[in-house]
């Protein structure tokens, strides 16, 4: 009925796109209450998931009976300044871990574009910034603790299971609930902006000197044009140039969000309008260097609603499918109101990481909630699987565990932790059946 109250267990995640109503839900204290509580669960033949802020647009997050939520969870903060490690309860978010940090004049060497999820969330889907020489966010955990599908408390490292690290870093809540998480972090650094509009082709035919020549680089590209917008980040040693508030506000908020979702809802009302859309969009954003903390760098607000699909590739093999990305949104049947996103990382040795011994290009797709997206989704991923592109877990994808296995070399090794930890199958649901198996 309109206007009521969803009933207390309901659970939808920041996009809409996924709902679910569980049976239970869990607010454990502390590692010993999640234990329990798992061990509870398996004893009553039930399954239990854990729930971050949301910020999957997959069912990953789907808890069909128990679902348990860590933010109350309280394993203590311990931050060691000399040796730069911080270890935190896996609830906590990214804005207030960088916030931790910061206190104490520490950060993360990278990080998304978003800081609203968990560090479990973040961790367990592959959640990566760009950076040709800086691999995912999970690729900073030093040492972790889960709990396990037996109910075992387990500390992993390099060096304590280093089996079950290997996989527990991007392990997809799959083999067990993180409950801390210690993280390699470096001196605190300040950043220096420069965001500017170009000719596609001009960033494509310069691109490996591009990356090679800045900490950071990401572009965007805005569909039915030729244009994108690129932004780098370098360390700088000094805050010199910092933002004005009336420019963050009147860039980040007012026309990123306010004025972007009024065009979005206008080319939902009126998809002919779409390409002259992007144009002006893409003609509105001007050129702009600033200095700042580094998480207020990388991340910016998000509040237009979307859907999307990103696709971990060969680094070479970008260009290959940008082109056919540009024929597929050219023949749909409906028009794209959300530009594409483009960013880079380096290889790393985490098991079912989208950089699993490669450097990658990341290329997102995305379309504004309420509008048709499958085709265009689906359409995409064939080309991404036709090159070797693995999906990131939280994205929107449709491959299972047969077309998954030999995208990844450790799968069989992964899917030999989880048997071990969790035999009985605790933790899974409808979508870790579908890409696990």
């Amino acid at each position: 009925m309109a206007g009521t109250a969803p009933p207390p267990t309901a659970w939808t995640n920041w996009a809409g796109n996924q709902r679910s109503a569980s049976t239970a839900i869990l607010r454990p204290r502390t590692a010993a209450d999640v234990a329990e509580a798992v061990r509870a669960a398996g004893a009553a033949g039930a399954r239990i998931r854990p729930v971050g802020s949301g910020h999957s647009f997959t069912s990953i997050a789907l808890a069909e009976e128990h679902r348990i939520e860590l933010t109350d969870l309280d394993t203590g903060v311990r931050v060691d300044v000399d040796r730069r490690l911080v270890t935190v309860p896996a609830g906590m978010t990214l804005r207030a871990l960088n916030d931790l940090l910061a206190a104490h004049g520490l950060a993360l060497p990278n990080l998304g574009d978003i800081d609203a999820q968990t560090v479990a969330g973040a961790l367990s889907t592959g959640t990566h910034g760009t950076g040709a020489r800086l691999g995912c966010l999970s690729t900073f955990v030093s040492a972790l603790t889960l709990v396990t599908g037996l109910g075992e408390v387990l500390r992993c490292s390099a060096d304590e299971h280093p089996d079950v690290f290997a996989a527990a870093r991007v392990g997809l809540g799959a083999i067990g609930v993180l409950v801390e998480v210690t993280l390699r972090c470096v001196d605190a650094f300040v950043l220096r902006a420069h965001e500017r509009p170009a000719p596609l082709a001009d960033v494509l035919g310069d691109l490996p000197a591009l990356v090679d020549a800045h900490d950071h680089v990401e572009f965007y590209w805005f569909p039915y044009t030729a244009r994108v917008q690129v932004k780098t980040n370098d360390r700088t040693p000094a805050d010199d140039r910092p933002l004005s508030r009336l420019r963050g506000w009147l860039d980040d908020d007012f026309l990123a969000n306010t004025v972007f979702a009024g065009a979005c809802r206008l080319g939902r009302a009126a998809p002919r309008l779409a390409p002259t859309i992007s144009a002006v969009s893409v003609r509105a954003l001007t050129e702009r260097r600033y200095t700042g903390r580094s998480d207020r760098v990388f991340c910016t607000p998000r509040r237009v609603r979307f859907v999307e699909m990103e696709y971990a590739l060969p680094r070479e093999a970008l260009g290959e499918a940008l082109d056919a990305l540009r024929r597929i949104v050219d023949g749909l049947p409906f028009k794209v109101l959300f530009p594409v996103e483009v960013r880079f990382t380096a290889a790393d040795d985490i098991w079912l990481s989208h950089g699993y011994g490669r450097d990658s290009a990341y290329l997102a797709i995305h379309q504004y909630v309420g509008m048709p997206y499958e085709p265009y989704f689906a359409a995409f991923e064939q080309v991404a699987t036709g090159l070797g592109g693995r999906p990131h877990w939280g994205k929107l994808h449709f491959r299972d565990a047969a077309s998954l296995a030999p995208a990844y070399p450790c799968f069989p090794d992964f899917l030999a932790v989880r048997d071990r930890l969790d035999p009985h199958r605790v933790f899974t649901n409808s979508y870790l059946d579908r890409v696990l198996g």
